[in-house]
């Protein structure tokens, strides 16, 4: 862009200094700052970026967008706006092309359940041979392209980039996760959003939001951003999914398995091999299970609808589609299988995703079969729901071993004690640190006829240590587990 552009598009309350010609890339971390770029200083959690202005300058900077009014600096063009977070997300779409406006784009909000409709609407749009991107907790996806993800929602600077990379690969759709930080902190303004979709609410996050009052009208957000042209889609089982789209100018499409909704379906089967649901007289199958993916799937479903896709290419495509990595995966030695313990790894992290899974695993046994779970907590993160997590486990858990999960900069022996305070029989519960050990002693100990929840850390890859990340795939441990045990049961030794 051009400097007089740029002052056009940002509506400055003053310019100091002048320029002329195209300007360099934006940068919010004066770490990245190169010759002729733009610094834009944000305020965020942990620090100012107006306290590094002076190292943006240094580095080459040639046009400062700032909130405070700056003293002049020879050869450095100055504006001063009433708000840099809330410009940087649209200033990040302009100067990287309007790339969103290329894209149809799906935005996907909820405590649980986003990966899981965003992967399935991912797999539907691929398998119909629509060029789709993804932005998400696991991964990010440029039509097939697979790249890993670092955040649920990433900054607006990168979104802007990654979007520009999919426009220009001709994806078609974007779908995209956003979280409830992402929508607090304005990361995703600038984005027009063609469809919005609320899957639930639950505790979660509120070291960050004070309530759940707050966390919800953040979620809120997403839908009264839309337009009348849009389409926004609800559970309206949730206590919070009707009054999330309540005041949205969007056309409103709400579903439900109790009869609250615009549309009900129903549960037809269930069992361990699949579900098969009715939406409005609709039927279609599926291969995941449990109740909550009920949801996930009819909504991925929906936003189909919702794009004007046919009903009857996408029912026949769903039977195909497995959804996402670490959810509800079931582990298996390749040259064993069906001769083991059923161990399934989730990234059930909240109180409300742990019942879920749990009472999924409960409901699917067969008699005389018991289930053993493995959990713990992160760490630095909130701490009433510890307690919480502990009350489910031992609700449908047989034998329940509390472990670590990511302890962050906490040490885990305390994460574990606050977990244990939430058990009525504390004695009953195994507690053991090292995460690896924990989940061999729970397949070890496990019959053949048992079944293995391992929850928390899903398609995670690492521990997070004392702000290190370090190799650690549940997935990988309990594969290795079973291999080890069929191989060699009488000599496999947890250490």
């Amino acid at each position: 862009m051009k400097f007089e552009e740029i002052i056009e598009f940002c509506n400055p309350v003053s310019v100091l200094g002048e320029k002329s010609g195209a300007i360099g890339k934006l940068c919010q971390d004066s770490r990245e700052v190169q010759k002729g770029d733009l610094f834009i200083a944000v305020k965020g959690l942990r620090s100012d970026g107006h306290n590094f202005i002076h190292e943006a300058v240094h580095r080459g900077a040639s046009v400062i967008i700032s909130e405070q009014e700056l003293s002049p600096v020879p050869g450095i063009a100055i504006l001063t706006v009433k708000n840099t977070r809330t410009l940087l997300g649209p200033l990040a779409q302009k100067m990287a092309g309007e790339p969103a406006k290329k894209l149809t784009v799906i935005g996907i909000t909820g405590t649980n359940g986003k990966t899981t409709v965003a992967t399935l609407l991912w797999q539907i749009l691929t398998k119909l041979n629509l060029k789709t991107s993804l932005l998400g907790t696991v991964e990010k996806r440029v039509n097939e392209n697979v790249y890993k993800s670092r955040l649920t929602t990433a900054d607006p600077i990168e979104i802007a980039a990654d979007m520009k990379q999919m426009a220009e690969a001709g994806s078609r759709y974007l779908v995209m996760e956003v979280s409830s930080h992402a929508l607090d902190q304005s990361r995703v303004l600038g984005i027009p959003f063609d469809v919005a979709v609320f899957t639930n609410l639950s505790h979660d996050h509120l070291d960050y939001h004070e309530s759940m009052a707050e966390y919800a009208s953040a979620k809120k957000k997403l839908f009264t951003s839309l337009d009348n042209k849009c389409w926004a889609i609800t559970n309206a089982d949730d206590p919070k999914g009707l009054w999330m789209v309540d005041s949205t100018p969007a056309k409103v499409i709400s579903f439900s398995f109790e009869d609250k909704g615009l549309l009900s379906a129903v549960i037809l089967t269930s069992d361990a091999s699949g579900m098969t649901i009715s939406l409005d007289g609709t039927e279609f199958t599926t291969p995941l299970v449990g109740r909550f993916n009920a949801y996930n799937v009819t909504e991925a479903l929906l936003i189909c609808t919702a794009l004007g896709l046919d009903g009857t290419s996408v029912t026949g495509i769903l039977p195909e589609c497995t959804g996402a990595a670490g959810r509800m995966e079931r582990i298996n030695d390749p040259e064993r299988i069906g001769q083991e313990p059923m161990v399934f790894v989730d990234y059930a992290h909240t109180p409300n995703a742990l019942e879920n899974v749990a009472s999924t695993l409960k409901e699917l046994k067969t008699r005389g079969q018991r289930l053993t779970i493995v959990f713990g907590c992160g760490g630095d993160r909130d701490k009433k729901k510890r307690p919480e997590m502990a009350k489910i486990a031992e609700k449908y858990g047989d034998k329940i071993i509390v472990t670590s999960d990511n302890p962050r900069t906490e040490v885990p022996e305390a994460i574990i004690r606050d977990i244990m305070t939430g058990f009525s029989k504390p004695e009953a519960v195994q507690a053991i640190t090292l995460r690896e050990k924990a989940i061999r002693t729970a397949i070890k100990q496990a019959g053949k006829k048992s079944m293995v929840l391992i929850a928390g850390k899903g398609h995670e890859t690492y521990q997070e240590i004392n702000g290190e990340r370090i190799h650690f795939d549940d997935r990988e441990i309990a594969r290795n587990a079973l291999v080890s045990i069929n191989n060699h049961p009488e000599k496999e030794e947890v250490n």
